[in-house]
């Protein structure tokens, strides 16, 4: 008797669907060299996209192992030494002994890389801030509320299926404001 075959991915609702091509838009818009070339002159940070996505990712997770880094941000772990060299090099940051194994290390941001991720991410909202402009205080809360919520979903998700490094413990949010959630939110 043959094997059972295992069931098909279940096929998402029109609401996430849309969703998921919505991030699409968005994700493009934000990955287009002409928006990071913008975002680091109204920033004056000399940088390029790879250098700031990890200082990005470093600002938050800080202190990182480079493999946590590299896994993060789905690239090879060769990459993100190379970029890790660069700004140590350019002293954006500094290499920190591992307290769980002395013979790693972690990467952490020095003042100039703190103060690189501050100017980004200030223009950054600088730039959202003109094009929400229409929107009531309330609603970009919301969005702000849900958002994050998303992103601690998506997170946890990916820990449980791909046992992922570093993610927060259960019932505790990663950076953001949201992690709460009222239980009658849920359907």
């Amino acid at each position: 008797m043959p094997a059972p075959t295992p069931p098909g991915p279940t096929p998402a609702s029109p609401e996430v669907a849309e969703i998921e091509r919505a991030l699409t838009r968005v994700t493009y818009l934000g990955s287009r060299t002409r928006h990071h070339d913008r975002l680091r002159t109204l920033a004056d940070v000399p940088l390029d996209r790879a250098a700031v996505a990890l200082l990005r990712q470093i600002a938050d997770w800080e202190p990182m192992r480079p493999g946590e880094v590299a896994h993060r941000l789905g690239v090879e772990a060769s990459h993100v030494t190379r970029t890790v060299q660069q700004l140590h090099r350019a002293g954006y940051v500094t290499r920190v002994p591992d307290p769980d194994d002395r013979r790693a290390q972690r990467i952490r941001l020095t003042d100039a890389g703190r103060l690189a991720v501050g100017r980004v991410r200030e223009a950054g909202a600088a730039e959202m801030q003109r094009a929400l402009a229409g929107w009531r205080p309330g609603e970009l809360r919301q969005l702000a509320t849900l958002f994050h919520r998303m992103v601690d979903d998506f997170l946890a998700y990916s820990a449980e299926t791909e046992g992922e490094p570093g993610q927060p413990a259960a019932g505790r949010a990663g950076p953001g404001p949201a992690g709460e959630r009222d239980p009658e939110d849920r359907e």
